[in-house]
């Protein structure tokens, strides 16, 4: 399965439904199953800040428990927007969306659905860009 690795808290954020869509300096064209891998960098300092802190703390995580170096869940990447000037002003992303993400003009927002975190971690070495991962079907 594909595989994007990415820093925490951003991951569990996703694998708890709280964040929909990854942001990224670079284009993708791929459309399907996507594996979510926390890495090993936890931005601690942004785990205190608000509303990173009271969202994490509603589903029982801080910056000392969060996941780190594990494919953490799985779901579909559905669609890649280019952010514009114009998606601001029209009021996307909207709500604690935009906090979680860089929706500078210029970076791409891949949208994500269907993610569900994994019952059990799996334990794996991260890699920029998409990489490999043969994740059992049944643990996702």
């Amino acid at each position: 399965m594909r595989c994007l690795t990415i820093r925490q808290p951003w991951a569990t954020l996703i694998a708890l439904g709280e964040k929909s869509f990854e942001t990224r300096s670079w284009r993708t064209a791929y459309r399907g199953e996507i594996a979510i891998h926390a890495g090993l960098k936890i931005d601690k300092a942004v785990c205190l800040r608000e509303p990173f802190q009271s969202v994490l703390a509603r589903h029982g995580f801080t910056a000392d428990n969060l996941p780190a170096g594990a494919i953490i869940a799985t779901g579909s990447l559905i669609n890649c927007y280019e952010v514009t000037a114009g998606m601001a002003e029209e009021g996307w992303p909207y709500g604690s969306e935009y906090i979680f993400g860089d929706y500078r003009e210029g970076r791409f927002a891949w949208e994500l659905t269907g993610v569900t975190p994994l019952e059990d971690n799996i334990p794996a070495k991260g890699r920029l860009g998409f990489w490999e991962h043969p994740v059992p079907q049944r643990e996702r």
